[in-house]
């Protein structure tokens, strides 16, 4: 009975390994966590702000004097100001405006000579007082190089150099020290990218010039179009709305899309012949029918200029999933005549899962 006991009150508690945990139980950060991450990302919005309302004719200054260059832009930097400095470097490469990074140390070792007539200097330092820009600076000068700084100080070497000044607010740093660069850095970092965003919509930086500049990786897949990956018009398969059946499906046999399209005497197309359709109308007088009387009217269509993303949610947006799509090019004379076609298979090639 003891035992019976015993096993009753283990079936009537919940084990650790079964019991369901409560929101007591659930992780929770550490107050303290909370405090400095809750400061920096405070701080860093409160700059934001500053900057966004400081913000005056500098700034236009500022992308004029890089849309003008005619070389590149060269984007220096020391410490932790470098590091944002290849960053914003790498951004206005990405989107349109040529641009590459010096570092200042090596600039005094013979990297100076990446910098050349017509190219134009934007240099970040928050105290502008950085012995190690000295070099660049100069070189700047001597060969009549617009020079752009990011930096706090308006009276420093750095900013008293400046073509145009960008400067940044005054702003406590996050670090408890009040040393390492948080804040700063942050407000750096956004100048930059307002910079880069107001010169790619200056020059109207198009998805296209985007696809060219980022061909690899999900960046270069999400802008593949449908043209770049279809199969030109002297590949679709078509024939005549009087077309005897058995032609149809000769030619739906030897295409190797499972179907073929159906036009009228303009070459506009008006259907599609599938396995499924044939199926559907088996019989013993199949075979003196037309491909008009067995297909499936106003197909499905997908512009050339579209995202093979697009491609790919039109086909799984009915059910069962179509797996072609014949391509028309929506701006011709004649929308209704196809341009090419996409299989699922060629998608699938291209990387599109």
């Amino acid at each position: 009975m003891a035992i019976q006991r015993v096993t009753q009150r283990m079936a009537e508690s919940p084990s650790p390994a079964t019991s369901t945990p409560s929101d007591d139980d659930a992780p929770r950060i550490q107050p303290a966590d909370r405090e400095a991450a809750g400061r920096v990302l405070t701080l860093a919005s409160d700059a934001l702000g500053k900057l966004r309302d400081t913000l005056d004719a500098r700034f236009s200054e500022a992308a004029d004097a890089m849309q003008r260059t005619e070389g590149r832009i060269i984007v220096s930097g020391m410490g932790k100001s470098g590091h944002v400095a290849r960053k914003i470097a790498a951004t206005l490469a990405s989107t349109g405006t040529p641009a590459h990074y010096v570092h200042p140390g090596e600039a005094s070792h013979g990297d100076l000579g990446m910098v050349t007539r017509g190219d134009c200097l934007l240099v970040l330092s928050n105290s502008g007082e950085n012995q190690e820009l000295g070099d660049i600076i100069a070189h700047g000068k001597r060969i009549n190089t617009p020079l752009i700084a990011i930096t706090s100080k308006p009276e420093s070497t750095l900013a008293r150099a400046a073509t145009v000044l960008l400067q940044l607010p005054a702003a406590e740093e996050a670090c408890p020290m009040g040393m390492a660069p948080t804040t700063s850095s942050t407000m750096m970092i956004a100048f930059g990218d307002a910079l880069a965003v107001a010169l790619m919509e200056r020059r109207g930086f198009t998805k296209d010039k985007y696809r060219e500049l980022h061909p690899g990786g999900r960046l270069g897949q999400m802008l593949v179009r449908v043209s770049d990956i279809m199969h030109p018009a002297d590949k679709v398969p078509l024939v005549k709305r009087d077309t005897p059946v058995p032609h149809a499906v000769e030619q739906i046999t030897v295409n190797g899309f499972g179907c073929t399209g159906v036009a009228d005497v303009a070459g506009r197309l008006i259907g599609v012949i599938t396995d499924g359709d044939l199926r559907r109308h088996l019989g013993a007088d199949l075979v003196s029918k037309t491909a008009v009387d067995v297909m499936t009217a106003s197909p499905r269509t997908i512009a050339k200029d579209a995202l093979a993303g697009e491609a790919i949610a039109q086909m799984n947006e009915v059910t069962p999933a179509v797996t072609v799509l014949f391509v028309v090019d929506t701006e011709s004379a004649d929308p209704r005549a196809p341009v090419g076609i996409l299989h699922m298979h060629d998608l699938l090639r291209a990387g599109f899962a």
